[in-house]
């Protein structure tokens, strides 16, 4: 990977990241706790606890991403960049700008 991409690489990582912390700030605030002295229906308190529990799906997935990224970010001027971990293989340039947390190729990830 040449020295432009690579910094295009972490210009995407850190574009990345600020769109995950502000996914996690939204979802840390859809999955407060619902009061049972709301005035709403025993319908629509079931539909909020649900959808509660989609909010705190994403919100795990996406602090997983946040850490995912903060790492690769670490590891950007390392050697082994851009190789995948399984294979060692290079890893496309369109899936590192896709996907920066991954550090599998194609092939591996599946």
């Amino acid at each position: 990977m040449d020295a432009k991409q690579l910094e295009e690489v972490k210009n995407k990582i850190a574009e990345e990241i600020q769109k995950t912390e502000k996914s996690v700030t939204t979802f840390k605030e859809m999955t407060k706790p619902i009061a049972p002295d709301c005035a709403i229906g025993r319908i629509s308190r079931m539909d909020a606890i649900n959808n509660k529990s989609v909010a705190e799906a994403a919100l795990r997935e996406a602090e997983e991403k946040l850490s995912k990224l903060k790492y690769v970010l670490t590891k950007i001027d390392d050697e082994g960049f851009g190789l995948c971990v399984k294979c060692g293989k290079p890893i496309p340039i369109g899936r590192v700008l896709l996907m920066p947390q991954s550090r599998h190729c194609v092939h591996c990830a599946s």
